[in-house]
């Protein structure tokens, strides 16, 4: 089972992600908490897998309280923010305070319990739309100069345009190349996996070495840096 803490300020929309979490039958709602510092206390106690964070909430929003419980190596849980509100700053905020996911309130059933379930499997959940605006921020030309340093594109003495140069500059074997550049496709392991015909197992093996190799956080940062250096 999947253990869920659903952090939201309104008692009525954790009433309705109980609902169609605990629907699924692979999903526990372990706990709730209603504000940022609540949800830090009851991520320390609870030990969920995945929590499923709103961002304006009284005392402390959820942007903080996801910096803090990421921050926590004792809280291994991941966060999937889930906001009504669909802005840039929100996502990039969500990103650099190192949320596995990015969803608005008024996605489907199918696809917060898919949410829940990327997360739990320590997959990012990046949408091509998420990913282009991503891109659009940290590539070339944009506007990066506020981002955390975790996601930001690498300085400019270290960029290059040349793809072969910049494998190797990383040592990616060519195995990790092609996983890399499926990762900026925004696919997940799954995806990968099919695509390459190797076991998923495999393909998060994969996954973990090239972000070792690029010094990455997380696909975020891949992702950034395999647009950034012609490997997408």
């Amino acid at each position: 089972m999947i253990r869920v803490l659903l952090v939201d300020d309104h008692a009525v929309m954790r009433a309705g992600f109980r609902m169609i979490l605990e629907a699924a039958g692979d999903i526990e709602i372990v706990g709730e908490a209603g504000d940022g510092a609540a949800a830090i206390g009851a991520a320390a106690d609870l030990r969920p897998d995945v929590i499923c964070m709103d961002v304006q909430m009284p005392d402390m929003d959820g942007l903080e309280a996801t910096r803090r419980i990421v921050a926590d190596p004792a809280i291994e849980a991941s966060v999937v923010i889930v906001t009504t509100f669909d802005r840039d700053d929100y996502l990039f905020q969500a990103l650099a305070a190192g949320a596995s996911g990015f969803l608005l309130k008024n996605a489907g059933p199918e696809e917060l319990t898919s949410a829940v379930r990327i997360a739990h499997g320590g997959e990012a959940l990046l949408s091509p739309t998420v990913t282009k605006r991503v891109i659009e921020r940290f590539a070339p030309g944009g506007s990066f100069a506020d981002a955390d340093p975790a996601i930001a594109p690498a300085p400019a003495a270290h960029r290059t345009d040349d793809a072969a140069a910049a494998t190797v500059a990383v040592d990616l074997t060519d195995r990790e190349s092609e996983v890399l550049r499926l990762l900026a496709q925004a696919m997940s392991n799954a995806e990968i996996a099919r695509q390459l015909f190797i076991g998923e197992a495999t393909v998060k093996t994969h996954v973990s070495n090239v972000l070792q190799k690029l010094g990455a956080r997380d696909r975020v940062a891949a992702v950034v840096y395999a647009h950034r250096h012609g490997l997408a």
